[in-house]
């Protein structure tokens, strides 16, 4: 608190009351509900229930409109919330083979079982403003075809598991069988406990799913550009709805407790084998909660770079370096971290200030000595010089 300034704690009640007016905007202006970011900023929030590790679509809307649009911030609060919540228990890993299919596509394989799924997404549009979207007012045409894809979307084909892409690779033996190790231990809780090293891979999967998406595609994007051996394909993605089980000790079965939407990626990376391993394919992953696509592929991208070690290839990137990574990744700790120079360093300046001032005044009286010391070299010199000539 800027508890130095005179009138400190006025001042910041000040700036409160300042902040709110400022996030209303013109109160002509209808305010925007929590339930239209909710619906209509989907993406948005989205991103805030992955990096802030809550998935609750009403809370993250919330988080967004209390931050202004500013998702760091909304991500920041969210996970805030997050640590007065009481852990009841955990669920059973969810089954996303299983998953309702809205979207599921390949870039490895034209037939795939299942077919491919478009589903919502810009990829094929035209990157063009939509002026018509400046009309205020439902447009009764928009909600017939949403109502029509909707249906179209409820048929009974999309509600049918598909398949895993990678099984067909699977089935020649053509890419590494991902199964628990014999030593496997439960994986560990980042929104618990702190970040430590070595870090084993579901500890990096966690830091990356909660990892700024920015920090995330501008190191995936590192990694296609020659910073890794990664020379990577979209074996799939996939967006949709899966079902969470909790197991009850009352019951003494698992049952399942609702549904959440979520996007996963499976990167196909090629891998040179060893002298006991036959060369064949790896495999990057990333899931996040929503229609996350950019943040599942880069995840994917990233999670494949920082398994050079395991996968005895040589590191020579930051994005294979897995300490520099995750101690990076986390955009709440980043933006804590910078952010925290706009509050009162007054002593430490001071404390600088003095320092610099006297290192000027040493500089100063150096140089002034030096000189006088080299008039004075010259002179004799030039004596010297003389006294020869004679």
């Amino acid at each position: 608190m800027y508890v130095a300034v005179k009138g400190g704690e006025r001042a910041i009640e000040a700036s409160w009351r300042l902040l709110d007016k400022a996030r209303r905007g013109d109160t002509t202006i209808a305010e925007l509900g929590v339930a239209q970011i909710r619906e209509q900023l989907r993406l948005a929030v989205a991103r805030v229930m992955t990096e802030g590790s809550v998935y609750d679509e009403d809370l993250a809307a919330l988080a967004i409109k209390q931050a202004a649009g500013d998702l760091v911030e909304a991500i920041f609060l969210l996970r805030a919330y997050r640590t007065t919540l009481p852990r009841f228990g955990y669920t059973q890993p969810v089954d996303s083979e299983a998953m309702v299919v809205e979207r599921r596509i390949s870039a490895t394989f034209k037939d795939v079982p299942g077919g491919q799924v478009l589903g919502p997404t810009y990829d094929y549009t035209q990157r063009l403003l939509d002026f018509a979207l400046l009309a205020d007012g439902d447009d009764d045409a928009l909600r017939s075809d949403v109502a029509a894809a909707a249906r179209k979307m409820a048929q009974p084909s999309q509600h049918e598991a598909m398949p895993r892409v990678v099984s067909l690779l699977d089935k020649e033996g053509l890419i590494e069988q991902e199964a628990p190790d014999a030593d496997f231990t439960e994986p560990g809780d980042l929104s618990r406990e702190p970040l430590s090293f070595p870090a084993d891979r579901s500890t990096r999967l966690q830091n990356l799913a909660r990892g700024d998406e920015g920090f995330l595609l501008a190191m995936g994007y590192a990694t296609q550009r020659g910073y890794a051996h990664s020379h990577p394909f979209a074996g799939e993605i996939r967006f949709g709805s899966v079902a969470v089980e909790m197991e009850l000790d009352e019951l003494g079965e698992a049952v399942e407790i609702g549904d959440i939407e979520i996007t996963e990626c499976q990167m196909i990376n090629q891998f040179a084998g060893s002298k006991d391993i036959a060369p064949t394919f790896t495999q990057g992953y990333g899931l996040a909660f929503g229609h996350s696509e950019r943040k599942a592929m880069a995840m994917a991208l990233v999670d494949r770079a920082l398994r050079a070690e395991e996968l005895g290839e040589s590191i020579g990137s930051p994005t294979q370096d897995i300490e520099f990574m995750l101690s990076h990744s986390d955009n709440v700790e980043a933006s804590g971290f910078v952010q925290h120079l706009k509050l009162p360093h007054y002593v430490d300046f001071q404390a600088e200030l003095e320092l610099i001032r006297k290192l000027r005044a040493r500089h100063a009286a150096d140089g002034a000595a030096g000189h006088h010391g080299g008039s004075s070299d010259s002179n004799a010199d030039d004596t010297g010089e003389q006294e020869q000539a004679a």
